[in-house]
């Protein structure tokens, strides 16, 4: 039996998403910016998906700018306010997706100063020091994600917020895991701005957005045809942002009903994690996205064990899909001051709607017997009234 256990890395397509994409594939093929027939009926649709997307974060059509995934959505965010001011200031958190922390490490070499938030032992951002940083009053933007890809921390986007707005600072926020797991509010959480991508919430890839604050002033990252109110130039894809629509419409009507399946499964297979010795499960006392649960093996290499799952078709990983291969221990366990060694053996395991009990018995009995040879043994007392 094939278990795929990856879906902060990706999604399944869901096939009414496909069936909505089909006609922009084959038989539909005009280009949205033109004007006759074709592209009328291409623009329509690219404006129906822009008011699906827009409801799915309670966002108005208007501030739905389309990209080509949340990396790009993230780029534009600290790269576009960026380009409109002499190099200062800004903060991050050190658990951010590297689509923000290569993009500030960019901007450093331009001679921009990115500061470092802190973090706790549970990966969550340190409103006090959010406060001291910003009190030097020479920020220019803060970004913060809303809910961690490899923890699943969620963040008290709420609290950073008021915050940050106090200081009368910009405020962006990678929502790419929220959408789908949490049900992000772009109105409600007080960011300026917020990346989200479309393969997260079983939409096709290639397709993301950023939310985007009237106020806010940002240059474009592509200049062409003048496409996305100016900030995002190019030809539509079309299919592509039908399929983003039509996840986000699909979301909308099943959202709550599997965040509590997910949910269900996680406590579940934590139950049985927490039943074997030599277990260390990651942010376990923090508020997490329902679907995801980190935890390390003692003993083993987190990409060694993963390759050990693989050849018994279970799909794991060991940290941000982005970031695979690099033989590091995660930056965000180490940001949260886990032991190096430790973090090494870290496993990723994040749910999606169509994973069942059955998958979560049958990947605690393989990964008993996997670690068995490490000293990790399954034990007996793992019952089906742990597991269901």
């Amino acid at each position: 039996m094939s278990i795929y256990f990856d879906h902060n890395a990706t999604t399944p397509m869901h096939p009414d998403v496909f069936e909505a994409m089909r006609p922009w594939l084959t038989e539909r093929h005009g280009n949205a910016s033109s004007l006759h027939r074709a592209g009328r009926e291409a623009r329509a649709a690219v404006d129906e998906a822009r008011g699906r997307v827009a409801d799915c974060v309670n966002a108005h059509p208007s501030q739905v700018i389309f990209t080509g995934g949340g990396t790009e959505a993230d780029n534009m965010a600290l790269k576009g306010v960026a380009a409109m001011r002499k190099p200062g200031r800004m903060l991050i958190s050190p658990i951010e997706h590297p689509a923000i922390t290569d993009a500030a490490e960019a901007l450093e070499r331009d001679g921009w100063r990115v500061d470092r938030l802190k973090v706790d032992s549970e990966g969550r951002v340190d409103t006090a020091d959010l406060e001291r940083e910003l009190a030097a009053r020479d920020v220019t933007l803060v970004s913060i994600m809303a809910a961690n890809n490899e923890t699943g921390v969620i963040q008290d986007m709420a609290a950073i917020a008021k915050i940050v707005s106090a200081a009368g600072v910009w405020l962006h926020t990678d929502a790419v895991q929220a959408i789908g797991k949490l049900g992000f509010d772009f109105a409600a959480s007080g960011a300026h701005c917020a990346s989200l991508s479309s393969h997260k919430i079983q939409g096709p890839k290639g397709v993301g957005a950023l939310i985007v604050d009237k106020q806010m002033d940002m240059a474009p990252l592509i200049h062409g045809g003048g496409h996305e109110q100016g900030l995002r130039s190019g030809s539509y894809n079309v299919a592509g942002i039908v399929g983003f629509g039509a996840a986000a419409k699909r979301l909308m009507v099943h959202r709550d009903t599997e965040i509590a399946h997910m949910r269900d499964l996680r406590d579940k297979l934590e139950a049985g994690l927490d039943a074997m010795p030599g277990i260390t499960r990651f942010s376990a006392h923090a508020e997490r996205l329902a679907n995801t649960c980190q935890f390390a093996v003692a003993g083993y290499d987190g990409e060694g064990l993963l390759m050990l799952l693989d050849r018994e078709d279970i799909a794991v990983s060991s940290g941000s899909a982005c970031a695979a291969g690099t033989g590091e221990p995660s930056p965000v366990l180490l940001a949260m001051g886990i032991d190096p060694a430790v973090a090494q053996g870290a496993i990723r395991v994040s749910l999606g709607p169509q994973n069942t009990l059955e998958e979560i018995q049958q990947f605690l009995l393989v990964l008993g017997r996997l670690s068995d040879g490490g000293g990790v043994a399954m034990p007996g007392s793992i019952s089906a009234s742990v597991l269901g």
